[in-house]
């Protein structure tokens, strides 16, 4: 039995799966904690990669690995491989002005265009632009940019600065993917190459940019002889391990909320509702996210003093529409639609409709609704949706299940719940170990039926 191995190297943590090459059952897994904060030292990451190997019972047998992470961080590194300062991550906001100042000096139709996105603070080249003005010093030192994933598989093939590494510090050695490219804003996922230009633009000045690797490619190997694939950003490594194809909508509802599909045409939205990514198979993954997700559940169930399934089944007593109490959710703020400075707002309160029972459903609508206007604007992108998977916490609930059936007008199914970013990781590691994409079974928990229920949409619309 050969064995590889997928890594999710994610914001809150690293976790490792172990898995058979030829049917991606799971053989064993490992995880480890990363420290809080929106910026972070990679060196806690490598530390943490390193104990989540060791959890997982070691590499020793492992015919290859991969690398998913989290998107957009900036790494930045000396001519010696050094880390300039702790990276700052995709949910750090400081480079919210830098975002604007791009915008006005490039344009936003002329960034859609050239890159397919529209900067908004969460993307690297607006961390840059950020240390250029903020810490001009160590701007100038910068010689390479990375993003997590990228300084993980060059860690991982013994690749980093001199005395902490076996190969040292060849930053000409950085590999990335196209989807994790695709989040810096200087990279195009429709011409398959770097603009130089809004680097420059951003930095101020020309960089080594890690070589972008296409599906399947070995980015090399460790120095125990393991293939290293090529990574992924974390959306792009769940739609892998997903096995979603063109016409697959994938709804994720965490902390934030995500929707993305995979398409075969690139992304270009003006409005930057619409991120233009890459995918890890080669297509493309057109994605908005939204800041209210899972939470929101969180707060309503606080509020009514029950737990989240409590709450599913006191949503699950009342009609579809809450008999007219519609939760608009942006408890903080909002990122789709773009309103950062707002808050929730609770409507349609009468006597009758004020009870317990409904604003617990309210709370599941108004998140399904929030995420259903998400994939509005994806599916404006010339994007089919034929069928929705919803993965998360929150898609194990019946009652999040029946009423998505309500809430999206195509039907839903809800994968077993897994660690779908390593998978997708451990798909890229058996791709590049045999050459051929592994197609490997994923379960399937729940299949509602199709129950579309229009009043829903039609009351949550009429309150924006």
């Amino acid at each position: 039995m050969s064995l590889v191995a997928g890594i999710d190297s994610s914001t809150q943590s690293c976790k490792v799966v172990i898995v058979d090459q030829a049917t991606g059952n799971v053989i064993r897994t490992g995880r480890a904690s990363h420290p809080a904060g929106t910026e972070v030292a990679p060196s806690a990451w490598w530390d943490a990669l390193t104990t989540a190997i060791a959890d997982a019972g070691g590499f020793d047998d492992v015919a290859a690995v991969s690398v998913a992470g989290q998107q957009h961080g900036m790494v930045a590194l000396d001519s010696d491989g050094n880390v300039i300062r702790d990276a700052l991550l995709w949910n750090d906001t400081r480079s919210a002005q830098s975002a604007l100042d791009l915008i006005a000096e490039v344009g936003a139709d002329e960034y859609a265009r050239r890159v397919g996105v529209v900067p908004v603070a969460s993307f690297t080249a607006t961390k840059l632009r950020w240390l250029r003005d903020a810490e001009p010093e160590n701007a100038a030192r910068v010689a390479a940019v990375a993003l997590p994933h990228d300084w993980l598989t060059w860690r991982l093939r013994g690749f980093g600065p001199a005395g902490e590494s076996e190969r040292g510090p060849v930053l000409k050695e950085l590999t990335t993917d196209r989807s994790d490219a695709s989040g810096t804003a200087y990279w195009s996922a429709a011409t398959n190459e770097y603009d130089r230009e809004l680097l420059v633009l951003a930095l101020g000045h020309d960089a080594v940019l890690p070589r972008v690797l296409g599906p399947g490619e070995s980015a090399g190997e460790t120095p125990a002889g393991i293939i290293v694939g090529p990574g992924a950003g974390d959306n792009a490594g769940a739609a892998l391990g997903l096995g979603a194809a063109s016409g697959d909508v994938i709804v994720s509802i965490g902390t934030s909320g995500t929707v993305f599909a995979v398409t075969e045409s690139p992304a270009h939205d003006p409005s930057g509702t619409v991120a233009g990514f890459a995918d890890a198979s080669g297509l493309f993954l057109p994605l908005i996210a939204t800041l209210n997700a899972a939470r929101i559940l969180d707060s309503i169930s606080a509020l009514l003093g029950v737990n989240h399934n409590e709450l599913g089944e006191l949503a699950l007593t009342t009609e579809p529409g809450s008999d007219g109490l519609v939760l608009q959710p942006y408890f903080e703020g909002e990122r789709t639609p773009n309103l950062p400075d707002a808050t929730a707002t609770l409507f349609g309160m009468t006597l009758g409709s004020t009870t317990r029972n409904n604003l617990a459903r309210a709370a599941i609508e108004g998140l399904l609704c929030g995420l259903a206007e998400g994939l509005d604007a994806v599916r404006a992108q010339n994007v089919d949706a034929h069928r929705i998977m919803i993965v998360g916490g929150a898609a194990q609930n019946p009652a999040v299940q029946q009423i998505a059936a309500q809430v999206f007008d195509v039907p839903v199914i809800i994968p077993t719940p897994g660690e779908y970013v390593a998978a997708g990781a451990a798909v890229q590691a058996a791709w590049a170990l045999t050459g051929t994409r592994p197609s490997w079974p994923v379960s399937i928990s729940a299949e509602p039926a199709v129950d579309f229920r229009p009043v829903i949409r039609e009351q949550y619309a009429a309150k924006r």
